[in-house]
């Protein structure tokens, strides 16, 4: 069992990573909060696994339990599904120091979390991360949010956790795919600034895959990261908007195909948005090449899609550009991306040319063969 600390002065708390955590997750909890009472939010998939034992654990300490399950997938995090958890745990008479226990990957997880921060005005919060994305990167940090029709987690705040468990054993029962997309934010860490990583990366993936120590390494080298971050900058008032390096292309994806997890899931999004910003480096003459290749290069290995091509259906260029420009790094309407000179040098470009953006995407487009050429204005 690994740990990571951190530091936001009075608010700081601990990131615990191992395996079995969920068996003592009442013993972890009960040692730093004060509660009588949890509420567990999971979704269906997760809670046919580790609800019971999530139960047990937090009852052995002597809580009372209530849980709140809700659908899997993106279409959860909506208003109307909050407005659900919510109303439960005021049903249920949870009072603000009693403790919101989100069990689940990133979904379950940002609604839990939103719906923590807002009942009562603010109740304790634990973190429980079952899927390699939210254990690397959305359980940590404190955002929490939904998603919107204009765009994805325009609604939200950032409220901290009291705890985050990461238990790795869980990750024996994610399907393929979710670890595949859990782990570009896994190479996020090494492209934002530290190339020694994604070298590491490159060599050891396939162990970080079968699991084990490289697992567990890669994951609590990601968490350190990001608490290195959010503890310099925890509202994103700066250099923390580098961790949405491959996020506004990627979330202008999820939103064009209308967060159908059919057609793409966050991840993978992220994935080729992290292609996309390197290439789009490259042409700007801001990154070599070969740099843009080698991510490309590592993302295929690794079974993450890398290209528009790669994803199910049809884009237009004026719905991306449109979806973009609902992003959260815009100011004033100038756009911002998280842009890269190499491998392990990102940095905020703010107000990037759209024109400049819109040809790269069509021209991205032109390259996607069974694409229709009226496509490419939207037509």
């Amino acid at each position: 069992m690994s740990g990571v600390r951190v530091e936001l002065g009075p608010r700081s708390y601990d990131v615990v990573v191992g395996p079995g955590l969920i068996d003592s997750l009442g013993r972890h909890a009960a040692s730093r909060l004060a509660s009588r009472r949890a509420a567990i939010v999971t979704d269906e998939n997760v809670a046919a696994l580790y609800l019971e034992p999530a139960r047990r654990s937090l009852q052995d300490e002597g809580l009372e339990v209530v849980d709140v399950v809700v659908a899997p997938g993106e279409a959860s995090k909506s208003f109307a599904v909050l407005e659900r958890v919510v109303a439960e745990l005021l049903r249920a008479r949870l009072e603000r120091g009693d403790v919101v226990v989100a069990l689940g990957g990133g979904v379950v997880g940002d609604l839990a979390g939103f719906a923590a921060a807002i009942a009562r005005r603010g109740m304790q919060l634990v973190q429980v991360a079952t899927s390699l994305l939210a254990q690397v990167d959305s359980s940590v940090g404190g955002k929490t949010g939904i998603n919107t029709p204009q765009g994805k987690n325009l609604v939200g705040a950032f409220y901290q956790p009291r705890l985050v468990l990461a238990d790795t054993q869980t990750l024996d029962t994610l399907p393929a795919r979710e670890f595949r997309a859990g782990y570009a934010e896994v190479v996020k860490y090494g492209l934002i600034d530290d190339a020694h990583f994604f070298a590491w990366l490159e060599e050891h993936y396939q162990a970080v895959f079968a699991g084990g120590e490289a697992r567990e390494t890669a994951i609590c080298r990601s968490v350190e990261a990001k608490a290195r971050v959010v503890a310099a900058d925890e509202r994103e008032a700066g250099q923390r908007a580098l961790l949405n390096l491959g996020h506004t292309f990627g979330h202008a994806l999820e939103a064009a195909c209308r967060y159908d997890p059919a057609r793409l899931i966050h991840g993978e999004g992220v994935a080729v948005g992290m292609a996309l910003a390197h290439r789009f480096s490259a042409l700007q003459g801001l990154a070599p090449a070969g740099d843009a290749e080698r991510v490309e290069h590592h993302l295929k290995a690794a079974g993450l899609p890398t290209r528009l091509a790669d994803i199910p259906g049809s884009f237009a260029v004026d719905d991306l550009m449109q979806a973009m420009a609902q992003d959260k790094k815009v100011k004033a309407g100038r756009l911002t991306f998280i842009l890269t000179q190499g491998i392990g040098r990102s940095y905020i470009a703010e107000d990037v040319d759209a024109g400049a953006v819109r040809a790269f995407l069509a021209e991205e487009l032109a390259d996607t063969p069974h694409r229709q050429k009226a496509v490419l204005s939207g037509d």
